[in-house]
């Protein structure tokens, strides 16, 4: 998905405000937002909900819930795309083969 351009953002805090003002803020089980966090790259910035890890009734580790995605903004730009949940490293691999 790809919004309209706004400015593009200079900051890490640039390219959240523009996320908050174009995407449903991600909430937690129990209905609170989820914490957003921002990873800086050469070209972008890579937007993210933070979700606690999910533990079975003994405690034991899950894995997450398939699905979801992150959020891209140009720095050239400020361009919007989303990216699948994937593990940071290959989100931002795949933003930039996309762009290519």
């Amino acid at each position: 998905m790809t919004s309209d351009s706004p400015a593009p953002p200079t900051t890490a805090e640039q390219a959240l405000d523009i996320v908050r003002s174009r995407y449903a803020q991600p909430r937690l089980p129990d209905g609170t937002p989820a914490q957003l966090r921002v990873e800086e790259f050469d070209i972008g910035y890579l937007v993210y909900a933070e979700f606690p890890p999910v533990t079975d009734a003994a405690g034991r580790p899950q894995p997450a819930p398939p699905g979801g995605s992150k959020i891209v903004v140009s720095k050239e730009t400020g361009e919007t795309v989303t990216v699948p949940n994937f593990p940071n490293p290959a989100a931002i691999d795949l933003y930039r083969r996309q762009r290519q």
